[in-house]
This record gives C-alpha cells, sequence and structure tokens, in this order.
C-alpha cells in the first residue's frame, strides 16, 4: 500500500506541474471534458460500485479532506461526500492506532528479579503452592498476579505443591542428616583364612567414620562395648545424635540397642534386603574395600586393626568426598592458590601410608 500510495503522489505531482502552464480556459475545458468521461462511467456501471484499493482512498482522502463539504456536493465524485469524509476519519484513525500500539503485543513480561524470587521461593519451600507464594509476594511488597506466579512455575517445569512434596528416603536422610549415624559389620579374611568382622559407624553430615572395633566373634560384651565406645566419644566430640541406622544383623543384641538409647540415640532399622536405607555406610565399606582391603594381604586380627585406622585417619583428615563437595570430613577446603607465582612454581610432596597402598598430597613446608 505504501508503494502505491507513493506512486500516486509522485504521478500527480507531475499532473499538477503540467497543470502550472495551462491557462484558466483550458484548464475549465479539461474539467467539463473529465466531468462527461465520469458521467459516461457511471451510466456503463449503472448499479455496481467502483472499487478503490486502499493506496486509492488514501490519496484521495489526502487531497479532498480540506474542502468543506459544501463543495464537495458540487464536485462530481465516483462515491459520495460522505464516504470521502469516512475514508479520511479511517485514515486518522488507523494512524493514531499505529502509533499508540505497543511494540510488544501480550502483557509487559515480568521483571527478571521477580521470576528469580518465585523460583527460588519454589525452590527452598516445596510445600508451597503457588498462591501461597503469591502471599508471600504481596507480605514482601511485591504485587503480581497469582496467575503469573502460576505460569512463572510452569515454565520453568516445576510440578505443583502435592507431587514436589513427596518424601523420599535420599530427601529425608539429607534433611535430617545432622542428627544420623549409621553403622554396619563387613567382613574380610585373613591369609590363613580366618574370617573377621569389623564394625564401623560413619556420620551423615560430616562423613566421618569410626572404626569401632574387628573380632572373629562378634559377642554380646564385646558389641556391647562398642556401643559405649561410640556414644563416649560421641560426647567427647560434642556430638548430638538422635537416631541410628543399622540393619537387622543377628550379631547386635539387645544391650546394643539399651546403651544407645540411654545416651540419648533411638536405633532405627533399614528394611529387610534393603541396602539403599543404608546407603552412606554401604557406600563406605565399597571404598574401603577397593582403596584398601582389596590391595593388601591381611596377616592377622593386630594388622587389620593398623590398617583400618590407617585408612580411617585417612579418610577423615585427607580424603576428599563428593557428598559433602570434596571436602575432608575432620578438615575444610582450603582457600584456592591465586596467586600466579605459586601456581607456577608448585611443589608438590606425597606421603606415603601402608607402604604405597594410601597416597597424600601436600604443598612442600
Amino acid at each position: 500500500m505504501l508503494l502505491r500510495l507513493a506512486y500516486l503522489g509522485v504521478t500527480n505531482t507531475f499532473a499538477l506541474l503540467r497543470l502550472l502552464p495551462m491557462s484558466d480556459r483550458d484548464k475549465d475545458t479539461e474539467i467539463l471534458a473529465l466531468r462527461h468521461q465520469i458521467t459516461i462511467l457511471q451510466r456503463q456501471l449503472g448499479d455496481a460500485r467502483p472499487r478503490f484499493s486502499p493506496a486509492d482512498r488514501a490519496f484521495l482522502a489526502a487531497l479532498l479532506h480540506r474542502l468543506p463539504t459544501t463543495t464537495l456536493h458540487q464536485l462530481r465524485l465516483l462515491v459520495r461526500p460522505e464516504t470521502v469524509l469516512r475514508w479520511h476519519r479511517d485514515l486518522i484513525a488507523r494512524r493514531h492506532a499505529a502509533r499508540s500500539h505497543p511494540k510488544r503485543r501480550g502483557r509487559p513480561r515480568t521483571i527478571h528479579s521477580i521470576r528469580l524470587l518465585v523460583l527460588r521461593l519454589a525452590r527452598e519451600n516445596p510445600a508451597w503452592g503457588y498462591r501461597r507464594i503469591h502471599g508471600e509476594l504481596l507480605v514482601l511488597g511485591i504485587k503480581v498476579a497469582a496467575s503469573t506466579v502460576w505460569q512463572i512455575l510452569k515454565d520453568a517445569g516445576i510440578e505443583p505443591a502435592p507431587e514436589r512434596t513427596t518424601t523420599t528416603w535420599s530427601a529425608f536422610l539429607r534433611s535430617q542428616a545432622d542428627a544420623l549415624l549409621a553403622c554396619d559389620f563387613f567382613e574380610t579374611t585373613t591369609l590363613n583364612g580366618t574370617r573377621l568382622y569389623v564394625l564401623a559407624v560413619i556420620e551423615h553430615a560430616s562423613r566421618r567414620i569410626r572404626v569401632l572395633g574387628a573380632t572373629a566373634h562378634p559377642t554380646t560384651s564385646g558389641v556391647t562395648q562398642a556401643a559405649r565406645n561410640l556414644a563416649m566419644d560421641l560426647d567427647d566430640a560434642g556430638r548430638h545424635a538422635r537416631f541410628l541406622i543399622r540393619d537387622r544383623d543377628g550379631k547386635y543384641p539387645a544391650l546394643f540397642d539399651a546403651v544407645l538409647a540411654d545416651a540419648g540415640i533411638q536405633v532405627v532399622l533399614s528394611g529387610v534386603r534393603i541396602p539403599r536405607m543404608n546407603a552412606i555406610m554401604e557406600r563406605w565399606i565399597r571404598s574401603c574395600r577397593r582403596e584398601l582391603l582389596d590391595r593388601t594381604l591381611i596377616w592377622n586380627q593386630q594388622h587389620l586393626l593398623h590398617a583400618l585406622h590407617e585408612y580411617e585417619h585417612f579418610y577423615n583428615t585427607h580424603r576428599p568426598h563428593q557428598g559433602i563437595d570434596n571436602a575432608r570430613p575432620l578438615q575444610p577446603l582450603p582457600q584456592p592458590a591465586s596467586d600466579q607465582a605459586t601456581l607456577t612454581r608448585l611443589d608438590i610432596r606425597r606421603r606415603q601410608r601402608l607402604g604405597g597402598i594410601l597416597n597424600e598430597y601436600h604443598h612442600a613446608a
């Protein structure tokens, strides 16, 4: 349309220039001839209406809009004067609508910081639905529609609150990690074929391991004494555990649970043949086998206890753990080295344990 309108404007401008040198008599003659041609066209069209393109309408309305209505009635046009005036009104209305039309369709987009806050509230509070999150935003002085909160959660792929509040066993362990302990027996064999049973306890939050003992014949008195030693170690370390997870092994006597109950620790039994309910302890046993026992020839019980205590010290003070962001149970991660000179002249020393089975690496003093 714009190209057609420009073309009409240019051609009529040249037509106007052609009329300038003409005399008034010549112009009157041409007007009479044009009126006669219009009369012939109207007689031939009869009841049919002439078709005007949008560019023709715009140009004709712009050309005649300054003329008064009485003058328009005197002109011989193919349309009525009211039609020309309506074309002009429509042209002005479309122009105003084009200027006032928003550059972006639909409602304004929610501010990015508000979207991030909605997602944060949903992540930190799984039990909150979009209505509850909307109420919290109003408390903070942030006014948005509840449907906007719902749409933000939907676009982010966040499920409704009833589906997000389902508690899995792993989620329960993470939420209760500071108050959880886990223990288990595992066995190994010496060179002469003697089967030894090792009892170990791990803290869920810090991943600290405690080897409580190793024996060929777990007795009631021995396992009970191990429970007493565990309670005293926790008290000396200032740890206040509330639950201990163990399996249903017959090696645990009733006094084992009673001693822990006196210390304020409730024993939680795992399901039958469900090792994943004690997954953290099972994972440590696997690490101990792969990193120590499968690479060591155990002579006797004393040799086994020595190797296990060396591995316990290595595990608690040096070995990084993915479950706690690669920190150590008893030592946090050091600050990253930012000095370029230090990084270009690294002097790393190795410290061997158990004859090189375990290696620790440190910066030279």
